[in-house]
């Protein structure tokens, strides 16, 4: 074990764990950050979204070596990002969580497309979001929240 800084959320932060440890794992168990999921633990699901230097990565296969000298943004940064902050509106807005286990994955996903991307076609969400999954399949209001979002940063 090692102690890795990290910049998370901003705030470079010592991380006492191993450099192998995926970030899913520094983050939840060792500096107590339960916002970003753990869903399958192999890259499938996206429970587990966060962004690397403002890319959307899966954080339960991406080891912790992998964020030193970068840049982690998690769901709890979020309300204070514009972009974020209006996919999250538009989340409410649009009642798109039932169970809500994967959505601050699906927000991170959303966030990062409207990032760089701020009139997504349908075909954009769907590519952004295709790693995303929803056990309880609010696909329909995922895509419309997204749309929203968009139109309210323009």
């Amino acid at each position: 074990m090692a102690i890795l800084t990290v910049n998370i959320n901003g705030k470079d932060t010592p991380v006492n764990a191993d450099a192998s440890t995926p970030i899913l794992w520094a983050l939840r168990d060792t500096l107590g950050m339960t916002g970003t999921k753990f869903g399958c633990g192999v890259a499938m699901c996206g429970a587990c979204t966060v962004h690397l230097n403002g890319s959307a990565i899966r954080s339960c296969v991406t080891p912790l070596s992998a964020a030193v000298g970068q840049k982690i943004t998690t769901i709890e940064a979020l309300a204070s990002d514009r972009t974020g902050k209006a996919v999250q509106d538009a989340w409410v807005k649009h009642d798109v969580a039932q169970c809500g286990y994967c959505q601050s994955g699906q927000v991170m996903s959303a966030t990062a497309l409207l990032k760089t991307n701020n009139k997504p076609t349908d075909a954009d969400i769907d590519a952004a979001m295709a790693g995303n999954i929803c056990r309880c399949g609010t696909y329909v209001r995922i895509r419309a929240a997204i749309k929203d979002a968009a139109v309210a940063l323009a």
